[in-house]
């Protein structure tokens, strides 16, 4: 028996070793790879050029940095950044060497407020007199609303022209709960807080489906009037179009309800295009994708001293120890504060553009930010701008802007906070695991019962229920965190907590109807929001600067490069499974209970 566990101890090391010179070796590998992408020579525009915008992938406000997210995600699907986008119109526009601009529509992933300010940048560039053709083999309702600012829109004979209207659909797992043995202890304040009700109700709840209709139609409104005025066609009629549903009809259909101009394949599609130009069959169309742009110069760039900062905060708002369990970009407490601090002590930065897009998270964590941006609100003027989402947890970390400028599309309020606790006790019994311990207190045992699953040793699932006395503890700690919640809304807007807490209860709201309701100032974008800044700075001579700030390739590669290779170290000096169960402890322990966030997705 000792001579084994001498065998498998030496095995072990090996293997470990082994393990951590590959991770070396494939480390100097990649850095090789890097070199040659940051190597890459500077985009030079010519003449006679087409700005050719796919509409097909993701749009976040700002293009990922991370080299590591191209090399190892193993995923194909294209993304953009919603700045690079607008920058690249705006630069076409000025540009004598764009002759005009070409969309590739297809199946665009991104929020619907997103899309607004791409579509009102297109109809700004077309008082350069200059061309805007779409083209696509599949539309949804995105990539056909920025398609209809066009001159001429283009569909393949055989593509799909998806045109439904709106629907969200949400996935209710009680009963599947139940049967594992799982019942969620659900603490909440907002009748209309809803992101807990998969996790305990068979269906929508009235208050729920009230709230979801009103901004579901609102969005869809907004939609039709866009597509409406670049088409000509009245709202009515395109809403009796959708109740088609336009996804599965023939396309002359598509053509004679004058959707689109007419169908035509690729082949024929570049013959127009070269036409246009005045090229001959045989020349080759000239393309600046966007993220050519990037490295042609702006003519009108600003380059003042006084500086307006914009700082990007995208995805779930948590903990500093949970951001590597996602796996998009997340909202950290340290790391944004950090980046608050900074800007407020930079004495060349002059206001700030805080630009939010996420759906919210930690109560903890936003509470932290919310702080920081009041403390830099001290120092000089502060502009939210919202993306897609700035709600619950993202209007909080907004609330306290000098002013609060959204999409009419743009998902905010939710002013709400819940709590979700789970109890396996049914399931631990159906595991045959019993707990037993020692306590020196009534509730030293709080959350302490965890459920593992023997042989694996994972477990995060406290064992337990809450009893009545903790129950109305938990449920003391939320309504604190809400009545918290509601204080700083009505420190930062300038109305009563009981006007707030009419106005919240966790209903979402459109940006649109958050105007009306005082909760943002101002419907506009990004710009929208700079303009603002500037004129609260009383700045006419500036420039922009965007935070974080971009690192180049190399740099980042060997960021998030020396970052892998250090946990692989750990986990070949620890084990894969040790290394794991601590990860998980790690985000258990800092786990932030009360949550603000919603949960439902349009489609």
């Amino acid at each position: 028996m000792k001579d084994f566990f001498k065998i498998m101890f030496a095995s072990t090391l090996g293997e470990n070793k082994d393990s951590v010179i590959l991770t070396a070796l494939s480390f100097m590998f990649f850095i090789g790879i890097a070199m040659s992408f940051s190597s890459e020579p500077a985009y030079s525009l010519q003449k006679n050029t087409v700005l050719k915008i796919n509409l097909n992938g993701i749009i976040n406000d700002k293009e990922s940095t991370s080299p590591l997210n191209f090399l190892m995600s193993g995923t194909s699907i294209p993304t953009y950044g919603l700045n690079d986008i607008l920058s690249a119109i705006k630069k076409a526009k000025g540009n004598s060497n764009i002759n005009g601009i070409y969309i590739n529509a297809g199946q665009v992933m991104t929020g619907y407020a997103t899309i607004q300010p791409i579509h009102e940048a297109l109809i700004d560039f077309k008082e350069s007199g200059k061309f805007i053709v779409a083209y696509g083999e599949n539309f949804n309702h995105r990539s056909y609303f920025i398609s209809s600012v066009a001159d001429e829109i283009y569909m393949n004979p055989d593509g799909v022209f998806d045109f439904r209207g709106l629907a969200t659909s949400i996935q209710f797992n009680k009963e599947v709960y139940e049967k594992w043995g799982i019942e969620m202890q659900v603490f909440k304040v907002g009748t209309f807080k809803s992101a807990v009700e998969p996790f305990i109700e068979t269906k929508m709840s009235d208050a729920n489906r009230q709230q979801v209709t009103s901004y579901l139609n609102d969005i869809w409104g907004t939609l039709l009037s866009g597509i409406s005025e670049g088409r000509g066609i009245s709202t009515e009629q395109l809403n009796g179009y959708a109740d088609e549903c336009l996804t599965f009809a023939p396309s002359e259909k598509i053509v004679e309800y004058n959707l689109i101009d007419g169908l035509k394949y690729g082949v024929e599609m570049d013959l127009f295009l070269k036409n246009k130009l005045g090229l001959k069959e045989e020349d080759n169309i000239r393309y600046a994708g966007v993220k050519n742009m990037k490295s042609v110069p702006d003519n009108e760039v600003r380059t003042g001293k006084d500086r307006i900062a914009i700082l990007y905060a995208e995805g779930d708002i948590v903990a500093d120890q949970m951001e590597s369990f996602y796996s998009g970009s997340a909202i950290t407490a340290k790391k944004f504060v950090r980046e608050l601090t900074k800007l407020k002590e930079d004495k060349n930065v002059k206001a700030v553009v805080f630009r939010v897009n996420s759906p919210g998270g930690s109560a903890y964590a936003s509470e932290q930010i919310w702080h920081a941006v009041k403390e830099l609100k001290k120092v000089k003027p502060v502009v939210v701008s919202m993306g897609d989402y700035a709600a619950s947890g993202g209007y909080y970390i907004s609330c306290g802007a000098d002013k609060i400028i959204a999409e009419p599309n743009t998902l905010t309020g939710s002013i709400g906070i819940f709590g979700i606790i789970p109890n396996g006790a049914q399931l631990a019994k159906k595991m045959g695991a019993t707990h037993d311990g020692v306590s020196t207190n009534r509730h030293s045992n709080f959350a302490d019962d965890v459920l593992s699953i023997p042989l694996i040793g994972v477990g995060l699932l406290p064992a337990r229920p809450l009893n009545t006395e903790e129950g109305i503890m938990v449920q003391a700690y939320i309504e604190r965190g809400y009545d918290q919640f509601l204080s700083r809304c009505a420190e930062g807007r300038g109305k009563t907590k009981e006007e707030i807490d009419a106005i919240g209860q966790g209903r979402v709201w459109t940006g649109k109807q958050a105007l009306g309701l005082g909760l943002i100032d101002e419907l506009g974008d990004i710009n929208t929001a700079i303009k603002a800044a500037a004129e609260l700075a009383q700045l006419e001579n500036y420039s922009i600067k965007e935070y974080p700030a971009q690192k180049d390739f190399f740099s980042s590669f060997l960021e998030d490069a020396s970052e892998g290779i250090s946990q692989n170290i750990l986990k070949g000096i620890v084990g894969k499974e040790t290394y794991e169960q601590k990860k998980l402890w790690n985000a258990w322990q800092n786990y932030d209970c009360k949550q603000a966030i919603i949960s439902e997705i349009i489609q």
